[in-house]
């Protein structure tokens, strides 16, 4: 079954994480960054830029899972330490939520 189907998510303003476990050793990225998000290709693809080198970074912190990224609103340069704070604490919701119940 998908991740969709779980329906394990957490969300804020700037994204939406889905997990599920995949009885593997290491965690799995997938993104999901749509037209409506950010018209441009060019800011798609910064967006799945910065949140695949979050996930790079901190990958070795993270419970054996496959995560989907879904983008709910674009954001700029500016805003990248922001977003990147945003990403954190929804991995970190889910991380949480894996380890209190028994799956």
């Amino acid at each position: 079954s998908s991740v969709f189907h779980l329906r394990n998510a957490r969300s804020n303003q700037l994204f939406q994480v889905y997990a599920r476990p995949n009885g593997l050793t290491h965690a799995r990225l997938g993104l999901v960054v749509g037209k409506k998000v950010a018209k441009r290709a060019n800011r798609r693809n910064y967006i799945k830029r910065t949140v695949r080198e979050w996930f790079r970074l901190h990958r070795h912190d993270l419970p054996p899972m496959d995560f989907v990224v879904r983008s709910r609103q674009a954001y700029y340069r500016g805003e990248y330490h922001e977003a990147v704070k945003a990403l954190a604490a929804l991995f970190a919701k889910l991380a949480r939520c894996r380890d209190s119940s028994s799956s």
